[in-house]
């Protein structure tokens, strides 16, 4: 195409769950979406043993449509994962007889490109290792010309660990742990164990941890434990010597809980001692994280608060759909690129208004396009609606950050119970405050603000515990996301609204799906779940549906 940029660089991650696609071009990240938002299974999931191997061909197309290209137009193609360097699970100390795969889907990766996108060159295909890619989405996309990075997940090609350092674009690995340790299997392993879905549920674990006490961290330290030299050992446990693989059977508490505490409580210290050793190795002041493990927002918060960096930034999707973005991000910057900072976590799909219009008259869904918007939003948040916000780009990664979220008042405890119902998920879930930048300071503390991307916990201080029960965890804390209405005008206004209306500067946020499902993405998703789940207003954009009028037949 004439007048394109001379680097056209296209992120794919097929090999893990949640695949993705990301587009860079001239070193500007343009474009980053996870393929569940688009094909509607959760975490790309089908039936085992193929759960794992997804080309995220609607998402890559979208990707090249988002920025008028053809896939003859990509300069390279990014895969995160490399094949040369990948060991059998055998060798590894693995138990995964289909491990194999991983190597063979990559190495065919190519051939399967070329089939899914007509036109494209396989011979652009470049293989970024693992943890690279990980390493990339975290350093690369953050607003730091130089930081330390340290990635910890399940596994890459032979290893589950890298500590590192960016500096001018170019990664100097400092330290790696090779498998079968791996804090992230680790927690993966007890996430089954308790019930939940392994490689999807693990935030389940860090909250129910809250419920417990760290009853067995004694007999875990000897067994799960930094090494000195920037690695550790993490081997896989028989959980059944401390409680009882559990049935989800709609039951928690007790051993479960202990063990969820304990296990938690050892990730946080093995984790601040290998950040520790890091920063003792570079000086840095800031420290970049990704991966998995990157996204438990608790052991996030001691990292901040003991590993002696001054400043910590974690990859909004730091799970392994941030590979697809750190992968482009790297070849760009090794083919000579600069790639810059990403915006913000807002890369995925939007509407113009009149579309978003178009979408419900085709629905014949009656609704308003009013003046004060702000203000009909914030009356019915002051009145305990629940709200169903949908509003500019989707978010890439698993947290809504205020353009596919549900909102409530929160002021009633009662809400915390209600959102979880709306979504049909377990009560021991806490939901989120948002939070006008303005405020945060004088509610929230010891943790690091601004904090836009909800990926750490902070402490609620005392005397707004009872202003806002609904948004405080059980152990005193809230995950927040501080709103700068510059940067997000639509919900900054709303929110500014319902302070004026109830004195209270925040609302109780999760995000827009229910159990299950994955997090809505176009209008149809949206129009899907307002009609199916007990919501009092939906937004879209501009527009607003009131529950209470959608029998009274279209109004524009």
């Amino acid at each position: 195409m004439i007048g394109l940029p001379l680097m056209r660089v296209l992120g794919i991650n097929a090999i893990y769950h949640d695949p993705s696609a990301a587009l860079v071009i001239d070193g500007e990240v343009v474009a980053a979406a996870e393929e569940e938002r688009f094909s509607r299974r959760k975490h790309g999931k089908r039936p085992v043993p193929f759960s794992a191997w997804e080309l995220p061909e609607l998402s890559m197309r979208w990707c090249l449509a988002q920025a008028g290209m053809q896939p003859e137009d990509l300069h390279a193609v990014a895969y995160s994962w490399d094949p040369a360097l990948a060991k059998n699970a055998e060798d590894l100390g693995l138990d995964d007889p289909w491990d194999y795969l991983r190597t063979t889907y990559a190495e065919r990766f190519p051939g399967f490109l070329a089939t899914s996108l007509p036109g494209i060159d396989p011979s652009i295909v470049r293989y970024v290792p693992h943890h690279v890619a990980h390493a990339a989405s975290a350093a690369l996309a953050s607003p730091f010309d130089e930081s330390s990075v340290l990635v910890l997940d399940g596994r890459g090609e032979r290893a589950s660990h890298l500590a590192g350092r960016y500096t001018g674009g170019r990664l100097d690995v400092l330290a790696t742990q090779e498998l079968p340790n791996s804090l992230g299997l680790l927690y993966e392993s007890l996430t089954e164990h308790l019930g939940f879905l392994r490689s999807s549920d693990e935030y389940k674990v860090m909250a129910l941890a809250s419920y417990g006490t760290p009853a067995f961290l004694d007999e875990l330290r000897p067994l799960v434990y930094a090494t000195g030299d920037g690695g550790f050992v993490a081997e896989p446990l028989d959980w059944d010597r401390w409680a009882p693989r559990r049935v989800d059977d709609g039951t928690w508490g007790g051993s479960h809980a202990d063990l969820a505490c304990s296990v938690q409580a050892r990730l946080e210290e093995v984790l601040v001692e290998l950040a520790r050793w890091l920063h003792d190795r570079t000086g840095d002041r800031v420290l970049t994280l990704a991966g998995g493990v990157a996204l438990n927002c608790v052991a996030n918060s001691r990292i901040w608060r003991d590993s002696g960096f001054e400043e910590v930034w974690v990859q909004p999707a730091a799970g392994d759909a941030g590979t697809s973005l750190g992968a482009a991000m790297q070849l760009a910057a090794e083919l000579g690129d600069a790639p810059r900072p990403m915006p913000d976590a807002a890369l995925g799909r939007a509407w113009d208004d009149e579309a978003l219009a178009q979408w419900l008259r085709a629905a014949a869904v009656p609704f308003t396009t009013p003046r004060d918007h702000a203000g009909e939003v914030a009356d019915v948040l002051a009145a305990d609606g629940v709200v169903a916000w949908f509003d500019g780009r989707s978010e890439f990664g698993p947290r809504a950050l205020g353009h596919r979220s549900l909102l409530a008042h929160p002021g009633h405890a009662e809400n915390l119970e209600r959102l979880n119902d709306v979504k049909g998920r377990e009560q021991f879930r806490p939901v989120a405050p948002m939070v006008l930048l303005d405020h945060a300071e004088e509610i929230f503390s010891d943790g690091p603000l601004p904090s836009p991307y909800m990926l750490f916990v902070h402490q609620v201080a005392p005397e707004w515990r009872d202003r806002i029960p609904a948004a405080v965890h059980v152990d005193g804390t809230a995950r927040i996301q501080t709103v700068d209405p510059v940067q997000l005008p639509r919900l900054g206004a709303a929110i500014e609204a319902f302070r004026d209306r109830t004195g209270l500067p925040v609302v109780i946020n999760t995000s827009l799906n229910t159990a299950g499902r994955p997090m809505v993405d176009d209008p149809r998703d949206a129009l899907e779940l307002f009609g199916s789940a007990p919501v009092d207003l939906l937004v879209l954009g501009p527009h607003l549906v009131r529950r209470a009028d959608l029998f009274r037949g279209p109004s524009q």
